[in-house]
């Protein structure tokens, strides 16, 4: 399986995300390519390197008004409990197991990012959000409901099935 490797098509044009996204696949390359001698221990740099990732884009999503149970940041527990799992289980020599998350995780990570992190990035932006300094330059932008969905098009409630629907399938 090919290694993933950082290309325009993962740049979102927010430096703060995308130096971080860099580095998830710089960090996730040497995972792949790792000896069993240095697999844990770069396998637990990645992990950390995620949770890091992820609680900064929680957090970004926090200060522009999406509700902290969205999908995307539920999408971010969701991965980051598997590779805590990950590191259990290859801690206890099963690094076949940590090797197959690592291949998922390349084959995860540029649909999450140009799906979920694009529609982050580009609420980001459209508030004048400062990643660096948490600062909202157009606060009247902010919504007023917090977002419950990823914050993509597809995910509005317009674009939701009506409850009647729901109840009638």
């Amino acid at each position: 399986m090919p290694t993933l490797q950082w290309s325009d098509t993962l740049a979102l044009g927010l430096p703060a995300m995308d130096d971080t996204h860099h580095e998830f696949v710089g960090l996730l390359a040497q995972v792949v390519h790792a000896t069993d001698d240095t697999l844990m221990p770069l396998w637990r740099l990645l992990v950390s390197h995620t949770d890091a990732h992820f609680a900064r884009e929680d957090r970004w999503m926090q200060d522009t008004g999406f509700s902290g149970a969205n999908c995307h940041t539920t999408q971010h527990q969701v991965v980051l409990q598997v590779m805590i799992e990950g590191d259990k289980r290859g801690t206890a020599g099963e690094l076949a197991v940590v090797r197959q998350m690592a291949d998922e995780l390349g084959n995860w990570f540029p649909m999450h990012a140009q799906a979920m992190d694009a529609a982050l990035a580009l609420h980001l932006q459209s508030r004048g959000y400062d990643p660096l300094t948490g600062q909202v330059a157009m606060p009247q932008t902010l919504p007023t409901e917090a977002i419950h969905g990823c914050g993509g098009a597809t995910c509005s409630p317009a674009a939701a099935p009506s409850q009647d629907h729901a109840v009638a399938a």
